[in-house]
């Protein structure tokens, strides 16, 4: 199976990209299409090739303008020649108002009516006879050419003009939006300084393999992932993370692609391909999310398909029925049901959902936050239990800090120190790079025999004939139990290490906003009892469950989903071992930055920074952008209604009625950018 994706292009209406992407989903051949309209982008599946003029084809059944390009095909804009073709309508039409009483004024207005209703009428015609399909085109013919005939010229041209002067402003707007969102993602390196030997090259990104060394120059984007190998400087990570305060890093330091120097000249070693790299998965990520949508997003484009003919068929039955049953004219009846028709375009409802999503998302982007789907931007607001994972997630997870205790005076702090620097410098478990740290000494681990690692329990190994074991409590067997790492040489227990881990600054008022808000938060955690309960009190954390393993991790939270009858459980963490819980979880949230690859892989949404905080600000745009939708809706609806009412009793003109359509869709769409202004 393989997956297609092209431009749309002559795509100018949100219910036209909703026709298309049901007429293509009926289509045997095609999987998983969706049509994304604010993006323009038409991605499906499929097991055959060559599929371009097939789709085109089939396309061009519901809407005969629409035309595909590949992603990076250019293409004119039509809306330049839109203006044009206005400008010359409203001078030919301003010809006829001043001569309006004469032949010349009357042909005048034949040829206005021409200029700017030829084109909608052909686009009119082609779809009823090749879908049956009856769209805003035909609506917007029937309504002019019914007011020429009720003798209302000027009104029906007037009706076709705004109608236009809309459809190029919505253009402008839609595409504005685009360009501001696209704009926040703007972090894609175009190349990389290849460094071989003493030559500095330019060389696509993708070229560059795991060891290879890049230069990266002040003012240039990070194209790779890599760790810092000379120099040192300043990076701008706004467009990755949304941190306006720069990074400083110096040699040994990690940093991300999609970055920017902004001071001196780095030299760095790569650790990622570019298809494995932060920027890349980064971009894959925006760039799929809309295609997950959201229940609303659904809703609204099913409930446009059946509110269009419901207009309609009131139309009609005015036309009909008021002369019959009130004392006013055919003429007059008629009128009344053409503004009915131009009412009836669905456009403000059908954009301004997906288009509010969209711009969502791209907020969020911005913050470094990504979200991959509508769904869950939209299922964000009714999170009401969050469970978080402990160490790297509301602790730093580096234990930057220790209490060494030796309980043999024999051995020196030295001697003991080496006993576990030699141990953990062979070591995989994350805790032997902190100790390592720690200590800051250089481990001689040449003599090391028979070395064992026992996974999260401890290690065991041989030097001078001694055994060595260094671990938890009942790894060792120690009478007392707790968090210390124990270091046991042949059958004495010498020394306990106790590392401190420190709590997250962004940890306590995250949660305090959590509490505020009615979110309860969880904490599951591997860690002991004491050291939980601790942490836990500290940040405001009433339900804790410690001494856990992954799996029973894993049972709590599908027990905590099963009773969660009025809401969503999101899972935090940061680790492999959350894997699991990141997928069952309602909305599974991952660390981008020191996150592993499954756990980033099975969430949902992934905090680039690590930065829990950002919990605070999903929230925000969740509500945010649900908060605007409701907005438009009403607006959109309520305005639709009253002229509906107002056209029917006689009170309102066709002048109103295209403000109810392509006025509202403007409003909506300018509502939609508020999203983007963060306070």
């Amino acid at each position: 199976m393989t997956k297609f994706k092209y431009r749309l292009h002559n795509l100018d209406c949100a219910s036209c990209a909703n026709k298309i992407e049901e007429h293509l989903s009926k289509l045997p051949n095609l999987h998983n299409v969706c049509v994304n309209y604010s993006k323009l982008t038409l991605t499906f599946s499929s097991e055959e090739k060559d599929l371009k003029k097939y789709v085109t084809s089939k396309i061009q059944e519901v809407e005969p303008d629409v035309t595909l390009l590949e992603l990076d095909e250019e293409k004119n804009d039509e809306v330049i020649f839109d203006i044009i073709k206005l400008i010359i309508g409203l001078l030919i039409t301003l010809i006829a108002y001043l001569n309006h009483d004469s032949v010349l004024g009357h042909i005048f207005y034949l040829i206005a009516y021409v200029i700017f209703l030829f084109e909608i009428f052909i686009k009119a015609l082609k779809l009823l006879f090749k879908s049956f399909t009856i769209d805003e085109n035909l609506l917007i013919t029937i309504s002019c050419i019914g007011a020429y005939f009720t003798h209302n010229t000027l009104e029906g041209l007037m009706v076709v003009i705004l109608y236009d002067i809309g459809e190029i402003l919505e253009h402008l707007a839609v595409n504005k939006s685009r360009k501001e969102i696209a704009s926040l993602m703007d972090i894609k390196p175009e190349y990389a300084n290849l460094k071989v030997k003493d030559e500095i090259t330019k060389v696509d990104p993708s070229t560059v393999k795991v060891g290879d060394t890049i230069v990266v120059k002040k003012g240039e984007k990070i194209p790779l992932d890599g760790v810092v190998i000379e120099g040192s400087t300043s990076l701008n990570t706004v467009a990755l993370t949304g941190e306006v305060k720069p990074l400083e890093v110096s040699k040994g330091s990690n940093v991300l692609s999609g970055t920017i120097n902004i001071g001196d000249v780095i030299t760095l070693k790569v650790t990622n391909l570019y298809e494995d790299s932060t920027v890349s998965r980064i971009l894959d990520l925006v760039e799929n999310a809309t295609n997950r949508k959201a229940h609303t997003e659904n809703f609204v484009a099913k409930a446009a398909k059946i509110y269009t003919p419901i207009v309609i068929v009131l139309a009609i039955l005015v036309a009909i029925t008021f002369p019959i049953f009130f004392d006013i004219s055919q003429s007059d009846a008629i009128y009344r049901a053409l503004s009915f028709l131009v009412i009836s375009c669905p456009c403000a409802i059908a954009i301004s959902v997906p288009l509010s999503y969209f711009t969502g998302l791209g907020a969020a982007s911005h913050e470094g936050i990504l979200i991959k789907g509508s769904d869950y931007l939209d299922s964000f607001k009714n999170i009401n239990k969050i469970v978080f994972d402990k160490t790297g997630t509301l602790t730093t997870g580096k234990f930057d800090s220790y209490n060494l205790i030796i309980l043999d005076d024999t051995y020196s702090k030295e001697e003991i120190i080496n006993y576990y620097v030699n141990g953990e410098s062979l070591s995989t478990h994350p805790l032997a790079n902190s100790i390592l740290h720690n200590f800051n000494v250089k481990p001689h681990n040449k003599d090391i025999k028979n070395f064992k690692e026992i996974a999260g329990k401890g290690l065991t190994y041989e030097i001078n004939k001694q055994k060595v074991s260094i671990g938890s409590s009942s790894f060792i067997k120690a009478a007392t139990k707790d968090n210390s790492i124990y270091l046991k040489v042949d059958q004495d227990i010498i020394a306990k290490l106790e590392l401190t881990d420190t709590i997250k600054k962004e940890a306590k008022e995250t949660i305090s906003y959590l509490n505020k808000m009615n979110i309860t938060p969880y904490m599951y955690t591997g860690d002991t009892k004491d050291t939980a309960l601790s942490i836990a009190s500290s940040l405001g954390i009433n339900e804790v469950e410690y001494e856990l393993l992954p799996e029973n991790k894993y049972k709590l939270l599908e027990k905590l989903i099963k009773e969660n009858k009025n809401g969503k459980v999101a899972f935090i963490g940061d680790g492999i071992n959350d894997a699991p819980s990141l997928a069952l979880s309602d909305i599974g949230i991952g660390m981008g930055n020191i996150g592993s690859a499954a756990a980033i892989e099975a969430s949902d949404i992934v905090l680039i920074n690590d930065d829990i905080s950002k919990l605070i600000t999903t929230h925000q745009i969740s509500k945010k952008t649900h908060r605007i939708i409701k907005e438009n809706l009403i607006f959109a609806l309520l305005t639709k209604v009253i002229v509906l009412i107002l056209a029917a009793l006689g009170i309102s003109s066709m002048w109103h009625a295209v403000f109810a359509d392509t006025g509202v869709t403007l409003i909506t769409i300018i509502n939609t950018t508020r999203i983007l202004k963060r306070k």
